[in-house]
């Protein structure tokens, strides 16, 4: 299964992958180590872009308390932190990176009402950079979930990551592990939570999106 952010460039990989092979073989045959070596090329392009659009069906168990992670990808930060856009105070932040051969499809972390939502255009910075959370291209999203705790957590744009998607505005009612936006070609989500927050995760654990609850509020 397929993510329809993909549909159009898998689509035209298809066609240019199937059109350079037919020329291939028009040219230099199929005897020649060149051509087999140039098929190879083409089918692992292909293949990358297949895996990258990739939708797996996954099973969330919903939790009042818990904060489900929002994508996959391999935990490099968890510090308090100062967030000056939306809390301008002191908050615990939990960052998630995603390489190109994680799945890019991002899920709310929890359940509750949109209260808060931004896009900012910005830069292009490598996904791990200290400054990417300020001046990469990113949205903000605020949610208030039912016991009143808000969540922020942002979609933040890479050096190949050139493309953010979301599908959710303010005043939406969101539910944990539904699918809110999708980030293409490899980037980070970061998590801003309230100083009493307990993590359940470690610096360096690999996470699933709508499955690894990341810490309880």
């Amino acid at each position: 299964m397929f993510h329809r952010e993909g549909y159009v460039i898998i689509a035209w990989t298809l066609a240019g992958c199937g059109l350079s092979a037919w020329a291939v073989h028009r040219w230099m045959g199929s005897a020649s180590w060149i051509s087999w070596l140039i098929y190879g090329l083409l089918l692992t392009i292909l293949m990358l872009i297949l895996q990258f659009f990739r939708n797996p069906s996954r099973h969330t168990v919903l939790q009042e308390n818990g904060v489900i992670a929002p994508a996959d990808g391999k935990v490099v930060i968890i510090e308090k932190v100062f967030e000056p856009e939306y809390f301008q105070g002191e908050r615990l932040q939990i960052s998630i990176f995603m390489s190109p051969f994680n799945v890019h499809v991002n899920r709310n972390p929890v359940s509750g009402v949109v209260s808060f939502f931004k896009y900012h255009p910005g830069d292009y910075l490598v996904a791990w950079h200290p400054k990417s959370s300020t001046l990469n291209e990113r949205t903000t999203v605020v949610v208030r979930n039912n016991q009143g705790h808000e969540v922020l957590f942002r979609q933040i744009a890479g050096a190949l990551a050139r493309r953010i998607r979301w599908y959710i505005s303010t005043g939406d009612c969101v539910r944990q592990g539904e699918e809110f936006g999708f980030i293409k070609f490899g980037s980070r989500v970061d998590l801003y939570l309230p100083l009493n927050t307990v993590p359940d995760v470690q610096i360096g654990q690999t996470v699933r999106g709508g499955e690894t609850c990341i810490a309880n509020l």
